[in-house]
């Protein structure tokens, strides 16, 4: 047992002695946690041998995992060039990061660069933290430096895209998309945020290239199909448009949106039983709701009841009172029903919780059912078999 005793005390404390070596020479703090956990077990084991007594087999485990199981395993990941303290190092920042101390974080990392430039994790880490406190611009110099080390990241590519778009660089933002596409062309949040950058550019027809090119991975997605639909109303491409929003509607029966659009594109081609019945099943979305109303209002001044008219008004006026009323000015079906309408003073306008490309599409259905009102059935069966087919090369003309 003596011998035993001996054997491990010396070995022990040569491995102490080479960890602290290697503390010295890196100048990494980092193996002051192993050097400790090995002074415990060489400790143990002096005291074994100058007491003369016998520690039980559970206090002598405890001895060879602290004193000689732990830094041999560091030893041999550091020889395989696994990277332990670097691992360690960024666990560290992480930690601070969690506790929210930013500050001990980026130092950590930056600390890491000196000893390792190329660390992946330590510049993508160092990303969030700069994004979490709003440095776009930094942010975005290491989510590159990240994707230089690590070109298969493609949330990083994702990530500086956002970020640009948020910095208002639309032409970069669509650029970088467009690249991470043509290298993972599955990314859904990808395309959507690239088609949404192309919309805001009126470039209609690369954004329904990008979501028709999605749809070929995830022909189910609701995202997707949703907003092609969209795509496909800015454009006055009706019969698409129905398509697409029927598809989105039916992988998502919960979502109103779907409805009230077709509902529009119902009136539109004056199939007024389908709109208001589409209109009907949306009165019981919050958002929606004033906006049905309305349009309801619209279909029985159409059909000529005056009171059923005046009915869905105000309950339209009351449910949003100053974006009803201002719809209402600018109709000229409610001159009949005006008088009778209840439209109070104070008219505050509830703020939309809809994105910016659902209203222009909302808006440009209503502005389209206020174009075909006075055309007949056959006016707009022949527009939609003559102008939508060609509705791609009309707005691209009108961009160019």
């Amino acid at each position: 047992m003596i011998v035993e005793q001996l054997i491990f005390t010396v070995l022990s404390f040569a491995i102490f002695l080479y960890m602290f070596y290697k503390m010295i020479k890196n100048n990494d703090t980092t193996y002051i946690l192993f050097l400790v956990l090995g002074a415990i077990g060489v400790a143990l084991s002096l005291v074994e041998v100058i007491a003369g007594i016998q520690f039980d087999w559970y206090i002598k485990i405890i001895m060879y995992i602290f004193a000689v199981i732990i830094p041999v395993i560091i030893i041999v990941l550091e020889k395989s060039h696994f990277g332990v303290m670097e691992y360690l190092n960024i666990m560290k920042a992480k930690i601070y990061f969690k506790l929210g101390n930013n500050k001990k974080a980026k130092q950590a990392l930056i600390n890491l660069f000196g000893k390792y430039p190329n660390s992946y994790q330590a510049h993508k880490l160092l990303a969030e933290i700069y994004e979490s406190e709003g440095g776009q611009r930094k942010a975005i110099e290491e989510y590159v430096q990240a994707i230089d080390l690590n070109k298969k990241d493609f949330n990083s590519y994702f990530k500086v895209a956002t970020l640009l778009k948020d910095l208002d660089k639309k032409q970069e933002a669509t650029q970088m998309l467009a690249n991470l596409l043509s290298k993972k062309p599955d990314y859904k949040e990808a395309t959507v945020l690239l088609g949404d950058l192309l919309i805001e550019q009126q470039m209609y027809k690369e954004a329904a290239n990008a979501y028709s090119e999605a749809l070929k991975y995830n022909k189910f997605d609701y995202d997707l199909n949703y907003n092609l639909a969209i795509v496909y109303t800015m454009i006055n491409d009706f019969q698409n448009a129905k398509m697409y929003y029927e598809k989105a509607a039916q992988i998502n029966s919960l979502n109103y949106n779907c409805k009230y659009y077709l509902a529009e594109i119902a009136l539109i081609s004056k199939e007024i039983d389908e709109a208001e019945q589409r209109f009907m099943q949306t009165i019981d979305d919050e958002e929606l709701a004033p906006d049905s109303y309305y349009e309801l209002s619209k279909i029985a001044l159409i059909r000529g009841d005056k009171e059923k008219a005046i009915q869905y008004a105000n309950i339209a006026i009351e449910l949003n009172p100053k974006k009803i009323a201002e719809k209402i000015k600018k109709e000229n079906l409610f001159i009949p029903i005006y008088a009778k309408l209840t439209i109070p003073f104070n008219l505050e306008e509830k703020e939309s919780k809809l994105t910016k490309k659902e209203i222009e599409a909302k808006e440009q259905l209503e502005k389209m059912f206020d174009v075909t009102r006075q055309l007949s059935y056959n006016d707009i069966k022949l527009l939609r078999n003559e102008k939508d087919v060609n509705s791609f090369e009309i707005n691209n003309e009108r961009q160019i």
